[in-house]
């Protein structure tokens, strides 16, 4: 049988099953994970040129972005050229081989884009990367 006859279980449950919570946790974990990409390029608002021959996504070591205010963010922190200047030589100082991807609003002036770049090349960074977002064919794929 499953109990004595005539006595009611009134015991209080004094135990918590953490199992349900754990679960829960690491699935919002996972969801912040995952989303957390989008999240910060969402934050930057940058007009790429498009190309139909855009590659996959460079993995950088420094990511240059270029606003059509002219801001210059580095790696998420906005400064200004000269400090964003001595940041990549600093950078590069410490990783000869260091990558950059230079992400610049479509809208500036093509010489803007073109001191960027030089500013990159100069300051020892010998792999960059201009980021392009890929053109939509015509078909649809």
């Amino acid at each position: 049988m499953a109990g004595p006859i005539g006595k009611q279980n009134d015991d209080i449950i004094a135990q918590i099953n953490i199992i349900p919570f754990v679960d829960i946790v690491l699935v919002l974990l996972i969801i912040f994970m995952v989303t957390s990409t989008a999240i910060v390029k969402a934050a930057i608002k940058v007009d790429l040129p498009t190309a139909a021959s855009a590659g996959s996504q460079v993995t950088a070591t420094v990511n240059i972005v270029y606003t059509l205010d002219k801001k210059m963010i580095l790696d998420g922190k906005e400064l200004s050229l000269k400090d964003a200047n001595l940041e990549i030589i600093k950078m590069a100082k410490e990783n000869p081989e260091i990558q950059a991807v230079i992400s610049a609003d479509t809208g500036l002036p093509y010489g803007d884009v073109v001191s960027i770049v030089d500013m990159v090349k100069l300051a020892g960074v010998k792999t960059f990367a201009l980021n392009i977002e890929r053109k939509k064919a015509a078909n649809g794929s």
